[in-house]
């Protein structure tokens, strides 16, 4: 039995959030003409919640966060920056948004779309980082549109 003092809905909306958010951060990267991977693994071990490639050849990572908790116990989102050009938090529409820093770019999003909301500074990738990266991604596009 339940103890009904105990709100459980924030637990247990965690990952439906989650899901909208990112749902619609792909719906936006992909009307920006991006094409997203989600869940992708990078060189130093961390995994990227949507990893985009544009038109150009340029790297964006957007981290999704569910919330303000899963904000704030994030401290890793630094060690995805050496893999990008871009760098975004995509967040709920009821997220304090002021709590971003300034650096990374902010799209919020729900389950139809998203927007963006700020820009981030660009950090351009050194060439032979961006080939290592083309390669790894488009390996990986290739193996989850394999129909084995």
């Amino acid at each position: 039995m339940t103890d009904p003092s105990v709100d459980i809905s924030i637990s247990s909306a965690r990952p439906e959030v989650t899901s909208l958010v990112t749902r619609g951060a792909l719906r936006l990267v992909l009307a920006l003409g991006w094409a997203p991977l989600i869940e992708v693994g990078l060189p130093n071990g961390r995994r990227a919640d949507v990893m985009a490639l544009s038109p150009k050849g340029e790297f964006a990572i957007v981290e999704v966060k569910s919330g303000l908790q899963d904000f704030k116990a994030d401290a890793k989102w630094p060690d995805y920056q050496p893999f990008c050009d871009q760098f975004f938090f995509a967040v709920a529409p009821n997220f304090p948004t002021h709590l971003i820093p300034a650096d990374p770019g902010l799209i919020v999003a729900d389950g139809f779309g998203g927007a963006v909301v700020r820009d981030p500074v660009r950090t351009p990738l050194a060439p032979a980082r961006r080939r290592s990266l083309m390669l790894n991604f488009a390996r990986l596009a290739a193996i989850r549109a394999s129909d084995v």
